[in-house]
């Protein structure tokens, strides 16, 4: 079996499909209460056909999360590309992760934070985007549209802000669903950071 860049092994079309399944039930409902008995009488596939995707469940688990925020990060790529004004750029950019995050479920995202391997990816992920943010911005900076701010500091303020709405927080704290708070924080961005 070969395997791909990211070192995992290269899978057949039947697993390529069983893992956007289990990407689907877990984003909905969660992943901590499943034991693979439970996921394969869902996917009606073996125990078996599980172990040939990971070794164990909490390890089906963090590929089955790597699948997401790989899948989320190239499709806030593709959405943001598109966009050639800097400002417009940044918006597209932190809709697009409020977008890719939509089926995220309160379910998901308690076990993401209650599980280690998962939280890591995650928060991997953010510090990915938050520096993404960052470079956009500083895109914008070096063509004018934007004023000149320090770099580290506005990665730090989207990562906390991105880290908070991600495990709920935000949400908690003001009531706002993920999404509306991805587009309040890229309106707060762009009108600090603004000429």
């Amino acid at each position: 079996m070969t395997t791909t860049e990211s070192g995992e092994r290269r899978l057949t079309a039947r697993q390529a499909q069983l893992l956007d399944q289990l990407e689907e039930l877990f984003l909905a409902e969660g992943f901590a209460r499943f034991t693979l008995e439970d996921l394969a009488v869902r996917l009606r596939c073996s125990k078996t056909t599980l172990y040939a995707l990971a070794d164990s469940k909490e390890q089906l688990a963090v590929r089955v999360v790597r699948h997401f925020f790989r899948r989320a990060t190239a499709d806030v790529e593709t959405r943001t590309a598109g966009e050639d004004d800097p400002a417009r750029r940044v918006t597209a950019y932190l809709e697009a992760v409020a977008r890719a995050l939509t089926p995220a479920s309160r379910a998901f995202r308690r076990d993401l934070e209650a599980f280690s391997p998962g939280r890591a990816v995650y928060e991997h992920n953010t510090a990915v985007a938050a520096e993404r943010v960052s470079a956009l911005i500083g895109d914008g900076v070096a063509a004018g549209v934007f004023r000149t701010v320090h770099p580290a500091l506005v990665a730090d303020t989207v990562t906390t802000l991105m880290l908070r709405i991600g495990r709920g927080d935000t949400a908690r704290a003001t009531g706002l669903d993920d999404a509306t708070a991805y587009r309040e924080l890229a309106a707060l961005l762009l009108h600090g950071i603004s000429r």
